[in-house]
């Protein structure tokens, strides 16, 4: 583990995960967390990629209250210019 965050073991059901995406974590329908996935790893592997279908380990950098049932979305933020 970490010395700073948790490591989440993870099953992606739908897309892919890829280290340095910003995620939010949601439990029963509410946000607790946001934050960026440091590091990923398939088995004893570091991965940059995961994709669905497959498990993961994935590791936060200041997150340890993880729960069985929390689900992982990820996320982009883009910055629009108005014309």
């Amino acid at each position: 583990m970490p010395k700073l965050g948790g490591i989440a073991g993870c099953y992606v059901r739908t897309g892919q995960i890829t280290r340095g995406t910003k995620v939010r974590f949601i439990r029963e329908g509410v946000i607790i967390w946001k934050g960026a996935i440091t590091s990923l790893r398939r088995f004893k592997d570091d991965v940059r990629e995961v994709r669905e279908g497959f498990e993961c380990g994935i590791g936060l950098s200041d997150f340890q209250d993880l729960k069985p049932g929390d689900l992982i979305e990820t996320f982009e933020e883009k910055l629009v210019v108005r014309t």
